[in-house]
């Protein structure tokens, strides 16, 4: 007849300890039988973890059967917990099997039961770890909310189908090309999750290549290109002197970001998301280069850009201040507002961008002057996989762009480049 263990207290159950050995001193796991119910041990590991194990015979075997942490369940819901299990093995059910067959049972529920909007949440907060920008999540949860949610949202994802896609795209296909084209594809990546994951086995219904392409015209076919608004080549000495008449950080910056043909967040940073603009730092004065950091490059890459006279100029008119003092600050010596330049524009009365300048800038190197297409792509930081301008962008092409930065600079000034320039013609003369 096996031995009775002695019925404890939840007292002295609560001062049971995990054992030490007296060899080696070091803490080792435990089983205390704690009486009541034959067969119910409490479980303590050397990391205090606490574990309620019925020990009973099951058939052949006699499994240890998991009752429950310690004290979420207390000893009295253990030895009550015990007593139903054991009455289930009298009545012949496994209660390990009965377990599983629930869990089963659960999980084909969730399965079958997971709505878009689940397995949107799901997607995006899985997929954010991968995004360059904070913003994309952002982007990504306003653009299915407003346009995929109340037509998807309450679907369980294995019923969705062609009927319902066209729902969501009919109305914005061809007024909204592409935003419409960014939505199907950001359905498309968490339908196509969802068949990964087993929550649906039908094809997907949001994909473009073989399927949507024989229901919709192609976006590139219709969509409406929308380019930065930007100032005419002609106009661009009168607007320097417009702009070289106006004081305060916002010109400056505008003038900065002009003779550097450089994108506005290079410049001043994006205060959305925290980052900084051009600092002390990046400048070297000395050898008249500013070295742009990866993180802020669309091509995460460093950029170094030549400065011209002008350019140097001005920086020194800011007043060089600490390595990590921004250069171009707001009003409140953070980071500028993404406004900042915009409200410059505004209040010149000129109805465009400043991110077109670099659209004048390009046209001006590729109507006024003879450098190779290259030197401008690379002044643009402009990526590109052809194989030829991969190769010139190893080498930067620096003094090239330097001479043409400085005939850039003479055109917006005065309306005329070098006579000098015209010479920078072949690809590959002169150093690279």
């Amino acid at each position: 007849m096996p031995k009775i263990a002695k019925e404890l207290s939840a007292l002295e159950v609560k001062r049971l300890t995990c054992r030490i050995d007296p060899e080696t001193g070091e803490a080792t796991e435990v089983r205390y039988p704690v009486g009541g119910v034959s067969g119910l041990l409490l479980r303590i590991t050397p990391s205090g973890s606490r574990q309620w194990i019925l020990r009973a015979k099951v058939g052949n075997r006699r499994p240890d059967m998991g009752l429950g942490p310690y004290p979420e369940i207390s000893l009295a819901q253990a030895r009550d917990k015990a007593r139903e299990m054991k009455e289930k093995i009298r009545s012949g059910i496994d209660p390990l099997e009965e377990k599983r067959t629930l869990k089963r049972a659960l999980l084909a529920e969730q399965i079958s039961t997971l709505t878009f909007q689940k397995a949107m949440e799901k997607y995006i907060k899985m997929k954010a770890k991968e995004f360059r920008n904070p913003r994309q999540e952002k982007q990504w949860t306003n653009s299915l909310n407003t346009y995929a949610i109340p037509h998807l949202g309450k679907l369980p994802v294995r019923e969705i189908d062609l009927p319902h896609i066209k729902q969501v795209l009919d109305p914005i296909w061809e007024t909204k090309t592409e935003t419409a084209n960014r939505v199907r594809a950001r359905i498309e990546n968490i339908l196509g999750w969802c068949a990964i994951h087993g929550y649906r086995s039908a094809e997907n219904p949001a994909r473009w290549q073989g399927y949507l392409d024989e229901v919709y015209p192609s976006p590139e076919k219709i969509k409406k290109r929308g380019h930065f608004a930007a100032l005419p080549v002609d106009d661009m000495p009168e607007f320097m002197r417009d702009l070289k008449k106006r004081t305060g950080t916002a010109a400056r910056a505008l003038e900065f970001l002009i003779l550097t043909a450089s994108r506005t967040n290079e410049v001043i940073g994006d205060k959305r998301i925290g980052k900084a603009g051009v600092t002390w730092q990046e400048i070297d004065l000395a050898r008249k280069v500013w070295t742009v950091p990866a993180d802020r490059m669309k091509s995460e890459k460093i950029h170094r850009v030549p400065l011209t006279d002008s350019a140097i100029e001005l920086l020194k008119g800011m007043g060089e201040g600490s390595p990590e003092d921004l250069i171009f600050p707001g009003p409140k010596g953070g980071i500028p507002s993404n406004n900042f330049l915009t409200a410059l524009l505004k209040r010149m009365e000129r109805p465009i961008t400043a991110h077109g300048f670099r659209s004048t800038f390009k046209d001006w190197a590729r109507e006024r002057t003879a450098y190779a297409d290259e030197v401008s792509e690379l002044a643009l930081a402009h990526v590109n996989s052809d194989a030829t301008r991969a190769a010139y962008a190893r080498s930067e092409l620096i003094d090239k762009r330097r001479l043409m930065m400085a005939d850039w600079e003479q055109f917006c000034m005065h309306g005329e480049t070098k006579k000098e320039s015209g010479k920078v013609v072949a690809i590959g003369e002169g150093k690279g």
